[in-house]
């Protein structure tokens, strides 16, 4: 089994080209990009993504994903019909832009009930699987390989329990394997910092368990670092290892240890961390060192040389 490494482009929105995000890459020796939304992103001529594909492989950057860095796609869960007409036809471009990029793979978290009227919750889910049957075949006619889906760390953001991300995953997969030449399955995003802890922050499932239990529907994960209650997320410098409840060596393990069950033989593993905070001059500058020592980190535990 061979584990990918790459980065999730999100934290140089605003701050940084892609061209110093792409010579950072080369740098750590990582090749593989998921692309993160951004407002603009949805609006863009499509010359813009087919630049963007040129400039990556000019530097030998593979863009093998797309995926929300907002949750710019949860009008599926408002049960407002024109707040899920504008989430359709957003998902319709994301995968337009997917496929202009060559990426694989194109997803989003499924997106939020109000906290206020989680009583439709069950009705949320239901539009939301009905909408990802059309984007499934929508996204077959466009050549993309698959749909992908976060699974998120709280009741308002499903699927977040093991019996939510079944009772979703096994709906689409059945969908899809009904006209398996007419639509392209649906698949998991994982993220190892994704626990879950109720209103008095008890943990209920651990990361690693809800992780493990999402291995069989997974084709890509994100790596990030968080602390006991899954409130804060960072990344991996001496420091931040020290303090935070995600260690790599285990992911790695736990990742070989059930290599039988992924539904892919080459999953990615993405960074996705925030970086320090935006738009100050003693903060911005530290990006580049922020990314560097976690890739460092998460390379040098992931290497198979």
């Amino acid at each position: 089994m061979e584990i990918g490494i790459g980065v999730k482009s999100d934290p140089i929105q605003y701050r940084y080209t892609y061209e110093w995000l792409f010579d950072l890459m080369k740098e750590q020796k990582v090749r593989y990009l998921q692309l993160g939304s951004f407002f603009e992103l949805y609006m863009l001529e499509d010359s813009f993504f087919t630049d963007l594909r040129n400039l990556a492989e000019r530097r030998g950057i593979e863009i093998r994903s797309c995926f929300t860095a907002h949750r710019e796609l949860g009008g599926f869960f408002s049960l407002d019909p024109r707040l899920e007409k504008v989430a359709k036809k957003c998902y319709q471009r994301y995968i337009e832009i997917a496929a202009l990029l060559g990426a694989d793979f194109v997803g989003s978290n499924p997106g939020a009930i109000y906290r206020d009227s989680m009583q439709t919750k069950d009705a949320g889910i239901e539009c939301y699987l009905q909408n990802m049957k059309e984007l499934m075949e929508f996204a077959s006619s466009r050549g993309i390989k698959g749909l992908t889906v976060e699974p998120m760390s709280c009741l308002a953001e499903p699927p977040t329990l093991p019996r939510e991300i079944d009772y979703m995953m096994n709906i689409l997969n059945k969908f899809y394997q009904d006209t398996p030449n007419e639509r392209v399955p649906v698949y998991l995003c994982g993220d190892i910092s994704h626990g879950y802890a109720n209103k008095d922050g008890r943990v209920i499932h651990r990361h690693d368990e809800l992780f493990e239990h999402q291995i069989p529907y997974m084709c890509e994960f994100h790596i990030k670092n968080t602390d006991s209650i899954y409130q804060n997320t960072f990344g991996f410098s001496l420091q931040e290892q020290q303090s935070g409840i995600i260690h790599l060596k285990n992911l790695k393990d736990q990742i070989l240890r059930n290599a039988s069950r992924w539904p892919i033989n080459n999953p990615i593993g993405y960074l996705e961390i925030g970086g320090p905070k935006r738009g100050r001059d003693y903060s911005d500058r530290k990006l580049g060192d922020d990314l560097s020592r976690s890739l460092e980190a998460i390379t040098k535990v992931f290497s198979f040389s």
